[in-house]
């Protein structure tokens, strides 16, 4: 049985401006002079890893920080946003979703966030899509190394008793789509707000939205 991978949290709602918002009130909580621009975000996005992005920014400018505290407060406070975003999902999830639901295709979510991160974005976007919607979720808690190592689509893939043939994995970040094609996996480049001028060489295609006909007839063996 094909499976379709959603390789992010801002695969299946854009939370990126959110997130950027989260790390400069952060930022500010723990005394930072810092301030990622739109602009400064674009680039430091083609790291994964929001924890590393902050200790390599600190090493960048010759400071030292508490990397683990400051996302430990962003994470806080991204969650709380979610919230009160009035969130949706991005164009065809939903619809791919249930199309692949309804062709007896399984449905993953393979992060390398935290669990809470995941719960907080599942109930913003509650009754739209739930836990309940996804065969298999993923997150840091379940692998040793965060993308861009392979290892959360290999755990995915084992718990799902999948081989990689014939799955795609939806990715909206130059990390993630290096993990899903270090597994072994067809992926589609799904680019967010803060993403989508980078260039995804390593992924089969690029769209800006999901339908699940076009991923059956390129992707999956149905």
């Amino acid at each position: 049985m094909p499976a379709v991978l959603f390789g992010s949290i801002s695969t299946v709602a854009d939370t990126s401006e959110l997130q950027r918002a989260a790390f400069n009130r952060a930022f500010e909580t723990h005394g930072l002079d810092w301030r990622w621009r739109h602009e400064d975000y674009l680039a430091l996005l083609e790291q994964s890893g929001g924890q590393q992005r902050i200790a390599d920014y600190a090493a960048s400018r010759g400071e030292e920080v508490d990397a683990a505290a400051v996302h430990r407060t962003k994470s806080t406070l991204f969650q709380e946003s979610l919230t009160a975003a009035g969130l949706q999902p991005r164009p065809g999830v939903v619809e791919t979703i249930h199309a692949a639901q309804a062709a007896g295709v399984e449905v993953g979510l393979v992060t390398t966030t935290s669990p809470d991160n995941v719960a907080a974005l599942l109930a913003a976007l509650s009754p739209a899509l739930g836990r309940e919607d996804f065969d298999v979720v993923v997150d840091v808690t379940d692998v040793a190394a965060p993308k861009p190592d392979e290892a959360a689509y290999t755990y995915a893939l084992k718990q799902l008793a999948q081989g990689a043939a014939g799955c795609v994995a939806i990715e909206d970040n130059l990390g993630g789509v290096h993990a899903a094609v270090a597994a072994g996996l067809h992926c589609v480049a799904f680019p967010n707000e803060n993403t989508a001028g980078h260039t995804f060489t390593e992924a089969d295609s690029t769209v800006d939205a999901l339908d699940f006909d076009q991923l059956r007839t390129r992707y999956l063996e149905v």
